[in-house]
Parts: structure tokens; C-alpha cells; sequence
């Protein structure tokens, strides 16, 4: 099983969210009846990611083409609640590469990452 690289440093930029999953059924009159659609949800995590070197860059884009294929899960420690979670980006995709020094020196990346609860 893969995991995340350990020079990838991972910031929560952006709120947690989730699909509640829940089935509603109109009704004539009244309030619609509401019934738990899923036992489990899926859990989006918006985060971005951080490259402190052009190699470290690099090496995270060969890890996403060969390690996970793009689409594999990976374990992930969440430092938010200290549990390893597994993973995997939200449609395969992650956001554009952001220098944030000249020549990628420093470098961020915005993903979301998503999971089942």
C-alpha cells in the first residue's frame, strides 16, 4: 500500500466536507420523510500541498503517475484527529502547481482528498 510522501507537508486550507447520504421522500402535507440513504459517507478534505525543493516536486509528481496511477489509494496520516487514514484524490485530480519561489524552489499544490466514513 502507498503512502504519502513524507516531504509533503499537508495544510487544511479549506473546510471538511461530507455527503449525508440521506433519502427524502415528498409527502402531501407536511414535512418530507427522511431516511438513511448509506451506512457509510464519503469525506472530502481540501488541502494543499507543499514542496519545500524543486526535486521534492518532482519525485511527487513520479509517486501520483506510478505509485497510485493517479485514481490508488494511499494511506495518509491525519494530523487533525491522529489517524491513518486511506485515501485517495477526488477524481484522480490535483490542482495547478504554484511556485512560491523562483524556479519551484518552494512549491504548493491544492488537492482534495476523500474517504469513506
Amino acid at each position: 500500500m502507498a503512502s504519502l510522501p513524507s516531504y509533503v507537508i499537508v495544510h487544511y486550507s479549506r473546510p471538511e466536507s461530507f455527503d449525508p447520504a440521506i433519502v427524502q421522500s415528498e409527502v402531501e402535507r407536511g414535512l418530507a420523510k427522511l431516511r438513511v440513504g448509506a451506512s457509510r459517507v464519503v469525506k472530502q478534505v481540501a488541502v494543499t500541498l507543499l514542496f519545500s525543493s524543486a526535486e521534492d516536486t518532482e519525485a511527487f509528481e513520479d509517486w501520483y503517475f506510478t505509485a497510485i496511477k493517479r485514481i490508488g489509494f494511499f494511506d495518509w496520516h491525519d494530523s487533525r484527529t491522529n489517524v491513518v487514514r486511506r485515501v485517495r484524490f477526488q477524481g484522480g485530480a490535483l490542482g495547478e502547481l504554484t511556485p512560491m519561489a523562483q524556479g519551484f524552489a518552494v512549491a504548493q499544490r491544492t488537492a482534495t482528498l476523500e474517504y469513506l466514513r
